[in-house]
């Protein structure tokens, strides 16, 4: 039974990831929030009781953070980015425009996909990657001057995106047993006997 005592068992540690953005130096990417989702839950009251059913799963945004160095300038970068995602300031009359950012303007700026990959012991290959789809530009803010602070100027993005997925997961519900809680914390066990989560070894049970 695998357990943190074992030498074998490595946890994921916060500071072993690459973030895979397109046009943006890694080296310049300071912090990034996981993808997160809520599901949501209607309820039904029948009588004294009261149930729930799952509703719509909803991705919640990313925040990324950046350090703004003189060169590569983040803050242009962005900028640009804004501007090829169909933003027009008009500066007169005729240069008003009834044509505005659009999704496929902006996710064409960004990337089509965002990739988080969380890495292995030896920082050498990926044991986990997000693949963030559609992402569209929610917030940009330029953090704060301030003659007292000594500090690198970060920059805070907000990313709002259609869906992730994990690369290597298979596609769909799991099938059969699987489908339990317990088929998915599962560890490489000898036969018959109990994993971390308490379930017997499928294989044990087949006997």
């Amino acid at each position: 039974m695998a357990f943190w005592n074992e030498r074998t068992v490595e946890p994921k540690r916060k500071f072993r990831w690459l973030l895979y953005w397109s046009g943006v130096p890694q080296f310049v990417i300071k912090s990034v929030k996981k993808p997160s989702f809520q599901v949501s839950n209607q309820a039904h009251q029948f009588l004294n009781y009261e149930f729930y059913y799952p509703g719509r799963v909803t991705w919640q945004p990313i925040d990324i953070t950046l350090v703004d160095p003189v060169q590569p300038d983040s803050t242009k970068s962005l900028y640009k980015i804004l501007e090829n995602s169909g933003y027009i300031i008009p500066h007169n009359y005729s240069q008003a425009a009834a044509a505005t950012i659009s999704k496929k303007g902006m996710v064409e700026a960004l990337g089509t996909e965002i990739k988080l990959s969380q890495l292995d012991a030896d920082g050498a290959q990926p044991i986990e990657t997000w693949v963030i789809k559609n992402p569209l530009i929610e917030s940009v803010n330029f953090d704060t001057l301030d003659y007292a602070a000594e500090e690198l100027l970060n920059i805070q993005v907000s990313i709002k995106y259609d869906y992730a997925t994990i690369e290597g997961l298979a596609q769909g519900p799991i099938k059969g047993r699987g489908r339990s809680p317990s088929g998915l914390w599962s560890f490489n066990t000898p036969s018959g006997q109990a994993s971390a989560t308490g379930a017997i070894d499928d294989a044990a049970v087949e006997d």
